[in-house]
């Protein structure tokens, strides 16, 4: 098969990469991205292969899209601005990729007849409140101008199924974590301060409580989702390892014989989502897909993957990523 991967040398895009190319070394990948805050070359360094090949482009870019989609046979869509505290001090660039990129791609889907992969966030359900876990058909109620325009991307994915019969899936995932997760992210950006004995800045309370699975196994499952999942649905994808930001700090500090004084707690940002929790019953009982990672050892393994590499993610930090208030900082200089 031959698949076009957009927004492949972000965290999760590139791990997709590496793991399909190690499990299907047959198939063929075309992977796009614009290069932007969060994409990193060296996420691929290892790929070595003639089924590999980068273009440097943007979804919004329709006729190159366009162009670039007609030989492939699936469409992964992972290209997306993702960071919340971005999205407060600058929403603008996440309606266009999020949305305008989104339609960009679904236009090619339908007008080549393509399978169309759309990854999506629970951060759409918005806070939990007073229920059980979100489930695939609850409504959705984004808190935040990043989720809004995930959340308007997944309603187009599925218009776009129901008026024009695309072959598409949703899948929606929680917070991940791993190697190679740009340094802005609450587990990265916690490791690399511990390691400099800088303070650890912690929102409002840190009780915001947040759930968890290692990168991989959420790239299994998007792969499990392309053979076997149910066109025209949602699939939502969790390890269940519900934890609050203030406890995964303390975890972290300890792996890394930290003291704890080394927490700071700032303002909470505006309309900050105090609980996320999905139900992924779905995808297990209909493709008996599970996770295998622990998530304790996977964290120490995560703590050594950034303690041993300085020189992947020093370069890529800045006053902007480590800063204890993104909002506040203007995001176009």
């Amino acid at each position: 098969m031959k698949f076009l991967v957009c927004g492949g040398y972000g965290f999760i895009g590139s791990t997709f990469i590496k793991n399909h190319l190690k499990n299907f070394p047959n198939d063929i990948i075309i992977n796009i991205d614009n290069l932007t805050i969060g994409s990193n070359k060296l996420n691929l360094s290892e790929i070595i292969t003639e089924n590999y090949s980068f273009i440097n482009e943007d979804i919004k870019n329709f006729d190159k899209i366009e162009k670039i989609s007609k030989d492939v046979d699936v469409i992964v869509n992972f290209a997306a601005e993702t960071h919340v505290d971005r999205s407060i001090a600058n929403p603008k660039p996440f309606l266009e990729t999020n949305i305008l990129g989104t339609y960009s791609l679904l236009e090619s889907a339908r007008k080549y007849d393509k399978k169309f992969i759309h990854i999506s966030t629970d951060e759409i359900y918005g806070d939990l409140e007073n229920k059980k876990s979100f489930n695939e058909d609850d409504i959705l109620k984004p808190s935040n101008p990043y989720s809004a325009t995930k959340a308007a991307a997944d309603l187009l994915v599925g218009s776009y199924k129901r008026t024009y019969g695309i072959d598409s899936i949703i899948t929606r995932c929680t917070n991940n974590f791993g190697p190679n997760q740009f340094p802005e992210k609450l587990i990265p950006k916690t490791i690399i301060r511990a390691s400099q004995d800088l303070k650890i800045p912690l929102y409002g309370d840190g009780n915001q409580i947040r759930s968890w699975i290692h990168v991989v196994d959420h790239v299994s499952a998007i792969d499990a989702l392309i053979s076997r999942g149910k066109s025209g649905e949602i699939y939502n994808i969790t390890a269940w390892n519900e934890i609050s930001n203030k406890d995964i700090v303390e975890k972290i500090l300890k792996i890394m014989k930290k003291p704890s004084d080394l927490i700071e707690f700032v303002p909470d940002r505006p309309g900050h989502d105090k609980h996320y929790s999905i139900d992924s019953s779905k995808i297990k009982n209909e493709l008996n897909w599970i996770p295998k990672f622990n998530f304790d050892d996977a964290l120490v393994q995560t703590v050594n993957w950034y303690v041993e590499n300085k020189s992947w993610w020093e370069p890529l930090i800045d006053e902007k990523t480590l800063h204890p208030q993104p909002w506040t900082l203007n995001w176009n200089n």
